[in-house]
């Protein structure tokens, strides 16, 4: 796996469930030099996930980030909803495997996180995976022409 040093501009966002997860998560970014943006929830009062999730899929298809990381309870939910947007990967991750293989195979531009099955710590470790790798291309390249094959192809659903 490729190292990426580099600064990255990061779209960040969750749900009430996974405040406190996001907040130590803004925090671990700005110490590893990242810009940050947090999409919200700015609080613990209950939302509606899948809004924090498409914009920050959005501002990532726009060309606005890097890089995304949402967290809800379990993961599951953000990522789907991310996963609406054309042209966006968002791969759940909870452990730091996955989270570099998302990134290597798959080209991943969000990761996806759930506050309820990975603690704080973890959480970092997998986040740091998935922003230091990049995606060499290579055998991987031709399966994900595929998936962007299949993404032009089939009927879009309405958001």
């Amino acid at each position: 796996m490729s190292s990426n040093p580099k600064t990255l501009r990061v779209a960040i966002g969750g749900d009430e469930a996974a405040f406190q997860l996001k907040e130590v998560l803004i925090d671990h970014l700005r110490s590893l030099g990242h810009e940050v943006d947090d999409f919200g929830t700015y609080d613990a009062e209950p939302i509606l996930y899948p809004d924090v999730a498409v914009a920050v899929a959005q501002a990532i298809a726009e060309g606005r980030f890097d890089r995304g990381i949402l967290v809800c309870g379990t993961g599951i939910g953000v990522a789907i909803a991310a996963n609406k947007v054309p042209g966006i990967r968002a791969a759940q991750a909870h452990d730091t495997y996955s989270a570099g293989k998302a990134r290597t195979s798959n080209d991943a531009q969000i990761v996806t996180l759930g506050a309820r099955v990975v603690g704080p710590e973890l959480a970092k470790s997998i986040v740091t995976t998935f922003l230091d790798n990049d995606f060499p291309g290579g055998a991987s390249a031709a399966k994900l022409a595929r998936i962007q094959e299949y993404e032009r192809r089939l009927p879009r659903s309405r958001v």
